[in-house]
């Protein structure tokens, strides 16, 4: 796999690059070594068919696809130019699939006054470390801000999960994101949320 290096500036610089393209990967005190790639469509499917069916991923919205139309509903997003579909892991394992996106060309850029230097994200946590980690989650969801930081220059993180799903607003929480108002969107009742962020020189 070829690593792409230094800040890509806009999303659309990450638009065409094969599957399995390494966008980052860094030595994190406690964490291990975390390496974040495109999505392979081939390689990674099993896996993230396993996660999006997994119980108590319901608010992910993919239950209930098959292998194939899961498929299908990536290589839609591999062909965006705003909207990219990343794998994260810790040490070789696979643990997170991370979505990340330029909120005004979303539906979410209909709700909220975006501010330069936001970047949307989604994240679902698949899978725990090779190694135990102490306040895991929460830990997870700082550090992928800064990846997402450091690769486009973003100073702001901003996310809508669903509004009823506690257990991740909490996380969000206590990674340190601050939670906003509730907004209708096409498929949901969200709750925004952003996490301010400074990407390293």
């Amino acid at each position: 796999m070829s690593v792409v290096t230094g800040a890509v500036g806009l999303t659309a610089a990450w638009a065409g690059l094969p599957g399995g393209s390494v966008l980052d990967e860094r030595s994190v005190d406690g964490l291990g070594v975390l390496t974040t790639a495109v999505l392979d469509l081939d390689a990674d499917l099993p896996t993230l068919h396993a996660w999006c069916t997994a119980r108590g991923t319901a608010f992910w919205g993919l239950g209930g696809l098959g292998v194939d139309e899961l498929r299908e509903t990536y290589a839609v997003v591999d062909a965006m130019t705003h909207h990219h579909a990343l794998i994260v892991r810790i040490d070789g394992t696979p643990v997170a699939l991370v979505q990340a996106y330029e909120p005004a060309l979303d539906p979410v850029g209909e709700v909220y006054d975006v501010q330069p230097g936001d970047l949307g994200a989604h994240v679902l946590i698949g899978a725990r470390p090779p190694r135990p980690v102490a306040g895991y989650a929460p830990r997870f969801v700082r550090e992928m801000a800064q990846v997402l930081a450091d690769r486009t220059g973003a100073t702001r993180i901003v996310g809508e999960p669903d509004a009823r799903n506690a257990a991740v607003l909490r996380v969000l929480e206590r990674a340190g994101f601050t939670l906003g108002q509730e907004v209708d969107l096409p498929t949901k009742r969200a709750r925004l949320t952003s996490y301010d962020v400074t990407p390293s020189p």
